[in-house]
Parts: C-alpha cells; structure tokens; sequence
C-alpha cells in the first residue's frame, strides 16, 4: 500500500506490526507484519510451480542454445549497468550470493509482478517473524534457485543456498535502507531491487540479460582455464621434482588475497595422485570440502582427509600463515570423539612454527591420551613426507608425482575435477595469476 509522507528524506518506520519505507518523494510503501495471507500463499504457489516446472533453467537452456533473445530496449540502463556491474564484481570470496539473490528476485517478479521482492520472509507460524505479503526466499533458494545455477555452472554457491547467509536474513525490508553489512555489489543490488519494485525495467528480460551475462563469465572461465591447460602442457617438461612445484604453489598462494584456500586446494591436488597410483594403499581421499562448511555439521576433522571404507584414517588441516597451533589442536582433540579409527591428525603450516615446551608437552599428552598420532609440520616438510611415502611404494617416481601434482592442481582449479575437488568458489583470479606465474618457468 502506497500513500503520502510530509517528509522528503526517505526513511524506514519499524512498528510494532509493520514497517513503513517512506522514498525521497514522500511515498510510503507499508509492510504489515504476521502470518502470510491467503493472497500471498496463492502467489507463492504459482512461483514455486512455474520454478519447478523449469521456469529458470529453460531460461537457462535456450540461452546456452540461441533459441530466445533479449529484447534489451525493455532493460532500463540502470538495470543493464548494475547487471553488469554485479556480475564483474564477483570475486573468489564476494559477490556470489548477491547474484543468487537477483536470479531469484527477476524470477519472482517475472513470474508474478504482483509479489513485492522486499519481503523476504513468510509463515504460517505465529511464533516465526513473517510479513504478511512476503514471500519465502530461502525456501525457494534451496529447492529451486541455488540448484539450478550450480547445474548450470553459472555460480558456484554452497549447496545449502545463499540465503543462508545471515546478513540476507534481518527483519527489514529489501530496500536502498537495508543496513546489513554485505560483502560485494550492495549498491548494484539494491539499485536493481528499485528499477524492479518502480516497474521502471522488465523483469524477464532483465532475468535473460543477467544469466546471459553469467554465461559469458562461465565461457571466460572456461576460455581462460582452457589457455593455462595447454600452457602447462607447455611447461609441464620444466617441472621435474618437488621443488618445482613447491616453488610455483608458493608463489602462487603468497600473491593471491586468498592464500589460505589456495594452501588447502595446494595439499589437495598432491593426494590425488598420490591415492590414484596406489601408493597410499587401499585408503582414499574425501573430496574437497566447499570453503566455508562446518566442521561439526559435516563430520569433518579436517581440511584434507585420507579414508578407509567410510572411516577417515589421516586428516591434515592447512592452516597458511599460523605458527602458533595449540588451540587447532586442542579442537581437533574433540573433533575425533566419534572416529574410533583415525591414526593421525596434522596441522600444515607455510611459516616457522612457533614451538614451545608447553605444546610439545600437550602434543604427547593428546597423542598418548587418544592414541592418535598428533603432528604440526610445515609445508615442505609435508609434501617431503608425502613423496616420501609414494615413492617407496615404487609405484611412483619424483618427476611423474611432480607433474601429476601440478596437473591436479591446475584442473582443480579449471573446474575440471569437480567430483573429487568441488571448489564453489570463482576461479578466474586464480587461473589468470597462474598463468601468468607459469609462463615465466
């Protein structure tokens, strides 16, 4: 419901029972609060019926195909400039749930223009905190949305959806007041949100022109990943020993802003070979885990871990830049309460380590408490261990583990690995540095 405010600086009134968003020239828009109202509850169902029947994936679809275009004179250019803008600037840590969240919103007010895209809650629990004309977006996400750009590989987002994010979750409506701190195009988004709630851009071919845009940046990915494949395969000959890749691995965490994953994806990339040659026995390597999964919600003990059956036997955790472990340690203690068969728990560290006789101590102490071989070893010292390992077993020499190691990890990081190694984060920083890393061995 829209009436006139005496006031020109726009604002939001929370009550008790609802909000009020009062825009620069004094309109008001109310947002009652409580359980979703019959209208509501229709309008929802048919936007869940129409996501499920594949409203966006042939979106998707016929895009990928050429078989629809966009009538892009219907895209208002403040719509077509902050598309743009919010897709350039995801990075390999920013930016992705704001575009899950934009697919869902285009979607919703495509398939509906009546369902107001502010209110992002809804429920027929008084005890739950709903707007009575809101609609459910985290439950769309998950079921609908989310699914359906990792299928696609338009974004890589966590399983569990991007509405997860607690920051998309507050009390308050969508709107340019919207306080929560959020990490990447804020601005762009919220600028959409506004061209889409004033009617001022069309929502289906503003959909159309953001996945296409997503399209392209998956293409460029895969355009860019496929460059540095056929470089490696250049080089790959110049990349003899351990030393080689360690030098480059190195090189290429310590000049990235995400040094800690790249450490972890780094240790990764090694046991794949090493567990693909038989070298490590009958034990197998859990697939990597999406960069911000709880431990404790997903059994894990650590970043990198080694199995036998469904038992994890080793797990080693990267921890770039720490030198001081006693707490990490002291947390994995309780990590391994319901693995009976775990023999040995690491924790791998690109600097000196800080040693005392008080953590030595403890070390023994946890070690002999829980008969699980507790260690804190640095990265070269690790891979050594490793090469070590592999090639006593013969089946696998120094110069054919070095290559194998950087092609896993150039493959990881291209996105061709992803049954074994699913980064659900962006990698085309990463693959760029590379290769210009790698052109100069």
């Amino acid at each position: 419901m829209k009436i006139k405010s005496i006031y020109t600086e726009k604002h939001l009134r929370v009550f008790e029972t609802r909000s009020e968003y009062v825009t620069d020239n004094g309109d008001v828009e109310t947002f009652p609060e409580g359980v979703i109202s019959n209208n509501a509850k229709n309008r929802i169902k048919m936007i869940k019926d129409e996501l499920k029947n594949g409203y966006l994936e042939n979106i998707i679809i016929d895009l990928q195909h050429s078989k629809i275009t966009i009538e892009l004179e219907k895209v208002s250019d403040t719509a077509q400039k902050n598309l743009c803008q919010l897709v350039e600037l995801v990075t390999s840590e920013v930016g992705r749930a704001l575009i899950g969240l934009s697919v869902m919103q285009l979607s919703i007010k495509a398939i509906c223009p009546q369902q107001c895209i502010r209110l992002h809650k809804a429920s027929s629990n008084k005890g739950s905190f709903s707007w009575v004309e809101g609609v459910s977006m985290r439950t769309l996400d998950k079921n609908h949305v989310t699914p359906a750009l990792r299928k696609y590989d338009l974004v890589r987002l966590n399983a569990d959806g991007f509405m997860m994010t607690r920051s998309l979750a507050e009390n308050y409506p969508y709107s340019p007041l919207y306080k929560a701190q959020l990490r990447g195009a804020r601005e762009q988004w919220l600028a959409i949100v506004e061209e889409l709630e004033t009617g001022k851009t069309d929502p289906q071919e503003s959909l159309k022109y953001l996945i296409l845009l997503l399209l392209n940046a998956a293409d460029n990915l895969y355009q860019a990943s496929s460059k540095l494949i056929k470089l490696l395969d250049e080089k790959i000959e110049r990349l003899n020993t351990r030393n080689d890749v360690i030098k480059l691995m190195k090189l290429h965490a310590d000049s990235s802003d995400y040094a800690a994953r790249l450490l972890e994806i780094s240790m990764h990339s090694l046991l794949q070979p090493a567990v693909d040659c038989g070298a490590l026995g009958d034990m197998s390597l859990e697939p990597l885990s999406q960069m911000r999964s709880a431990n404790k919600k997903h059994g894990n003990i650590g970043d990198i871990e080694l199995l036998e059956g469904s038992d994890i036997i080793e797990s080693w955790d990267a921890k770039y830049g720490k030198s001081y472990l006693r707490e990490e340690i002291e947390e994995a203690a309780e990590k391994i309460q319901n693995h009976n068969n775990i023999q040995v728990v690491g924790f791998v560290t690109n600097v000196k380590i800080q040693r005392t006789r008080e953590m030595d101590k403890r070390i023994v102490d946890l070690s002999s408490l829980h008969g699980v071989e507790f260690k804190i070893i640095e990265y070269n010292d690790w891979v050594d261990l490793m090469f070590k390992r592999c090639i006593d077993s013969s089946l696998i020499d120094e110069r054919k583990l070095s290559q194998e190691w950087i092609k896993a990890y150039v493959l990881t990081l291209s996105q061709r690995k992803r049954l074994i190694a699913p980064i659900d984060e962006p990698c085309m920083e990463w693959i760029q540095l590379l290769t210009k890393q790698m052109a100069k061995v």
